[in-house]
């Protein structure tokens, strides 16, 4: 079925133009009896999947990098904060069309060239799906260790991991709704108990939270804030873009809007504080900033209690891996071949990626995760929002021809399926944040590079793209 672009109105497949080259029932618009999502279902989202160990890491590893506990907190908000912009212009057009994101980049990049910043945002996402089931092998390793004293298998129960994450993509998208209803409250339920162990531990909040800040000066900090600052764009920078892979259910874009606005800076801060709170401890306790909380949970002493806490992340981490870091790459995978590739085999191949991306090394520590891997990456998100938030909002007025995004030759063609105006904005956007890895004197070009990509793509394509195209 398709959806008319005015209306959301379904039509009927044999009166409009599919190429079932472009299309899949996992591609196809989401008619309007089917959006059935309210404010509470995004808000809720949004504490599912902020509640996991990577938005603790993000948080301590600030700690373990030398802020205090007030700096890495007002850095997460102010980051959460300004990510949520670009996710709710992004989000407007999933709610608006019932489209997924790899649909929704053929308006900007043509039928054939949306596959372009749909491998990128899917190879991210792979990304995450290795560091995700990396962190759950190594819960896995801790707990056996604990019921078998000489066990120390990390690449064992890593691959362990991975086969529980394939067996919950094969049985389909029932088991990861059925896992978020408890995932989310695990984890929380596991982050107030490490907060009550770091407190009697340390001796009360005043000590928990009285670890100063290692720099010296202002420049210091901000030498470390900015990357910091943009690591935590970075963050959601995957989801600010796959956005409509959720919006697409929503039974207005004002209800999806609110829910995201509650749900996603407010969670993530008060995560990010377990994380930054505890981590903070660690300095008391053992006088070193322990920013892994796989390591933290090992030192809790009692087996029983380190045996339910790793059984909870694991939990937690499987549910969150699958929702946020298999959804969207499946959906950008099948995009590729609609006719041969779909929501499962896409799911399936994220997985194997994920291992290629060598998770271990990403994880290595702070520095490698906050300025290696969430800077890296955002030099090319960055990029994709700019030109596809210029098109939509700018040039397209938010007007789309929803039928010409699943058809060949008609108004999203560009020159053989690719715009080139937008791959070239794109490609410009990356290079400049790039830059700053080989230029010594442009390395604050890298260090913001989801900003400076977002800034030059948007402008560039609004230059390479002059004249309005509203599409009716």
């Amino acid at each position: 079925m398709i959806e008319s672009e005015k209306t959301g109105d379904a039509l009927s497949a044999s009166g409009g133009r599919i190429s079932t080259q472009l299309w899949n029932k996992d591609l196809a618009p989401i008619p309007r009896d089917r959006r059935t999502w309210s404010t509470y279902n995004y808000a809720a989202l949004w504490v599912a999947m902020s509640v996991n160990i990577p938005t603790y890491m993000l948080a301590s590893g600030m700690i373990a990098g030398g802020m205090n506990w007030k700096q890495a907190i007002f850095t997460v908000f102010l980051g959460n904060v300004i990510v949520l912009i670009p996710m709710l212009l992004n989000a407007h057009a999933g709610a608006r069309y019932g489209i997924p994101f790899p649909v929704f980049a053929r308006a900007s990049f043509g039928v054939l060239g949306a596959n372009i910043p749909a491998v990128l945002r899917a190879l991210v996402a792979c990304g995450w799906f290795g560091i995700q089931t990396w962190i759950g092998g190594e819960a896995i390793n801790t707990l056996l260790a604990v019921l078998i004293p000489a066990w120390n298998h990390p690449w064992i129960c890593f691959f362990v991991f991975w086969l529980l994450n394939l067996a919950v993509i094969l049985r389909g998208i029932e088991t990861i709704r059925y896992l978020q209803g408890i995932a989310a409250p695990a984890l929380l339920i596991l982050g107030f108990a490490m907060l009550g162990w770091a407190y009697v531990k340390a001796g009360g909040f005043g000590p928990m939270l009285s670890t100063p800040s290692k720099f010296h000066s202002f420049g210091e900090f901000f030498a470390f804030f900015v990357p910091s600052l943009t690591g935590v764009v970075a963050f959601w920078a995957t989801v600010a873009l796959n956005i409509p892979d959720f919006t697409r259910y929503a039974k207005s874009v004002r209800e999806q809007a609110l829910g995201q606005a509650i749900g996603l800076p407010t969670t993530m801060t008060f995560y990010s504080f377990i994380g930054v709170a505890v981590t903070s401890a660690t300095v008391v306790i053992f006088g070193a900033a322990i920013w892994d909380p796989v390591v933290v949970l090992s030192h809790l002493g009692n087996p029983i209690a380190v045996v339910v806490a790793m059984l909870a992340l694991l939990l937690a981490t499987l549910n969150v891996n699958v929702a946020a870091n298999v959804v969207s790459p499946a959906n950008d995978f099948s995009n590729l071949y609609p006719r041969r590739i779909s929501f499962k085999m896409g799911g399936v191949i994220t997985c194997f990626v994920g291992i290629l991306m060598q998770p271990w090394k990403l994880m290595s520590n702070y520095g490698s995760y906050i300025v290696g891997w969430l800077v890296g990456y955002s030099s090319f998100l960055g990029p994709i929002a700019g030109v596809m938030i210029a098109d939509y909002y700018v040039l397209r007025k938010k007007i789309i021809l929803t039928e010409d995004l699943y058809d060949r030759h008609t108004f999203y063609e560009f020159s053989g399926g690719f715009n080139w105006r937008a791959i070239g904005a794109l490609l410009a956007g990356i290079v400049v944040a790039l830059s700053g890895l080989e230029i010594h004197a442009l390395s604050g070009l890298y260090h913001y590079a989801w900003f400076v990509g977002f800034g030059v793509s948007f402008v560039s394509y609004l230059v390479l793209m002059p004249r309005p195209r509203t599409g009716s």
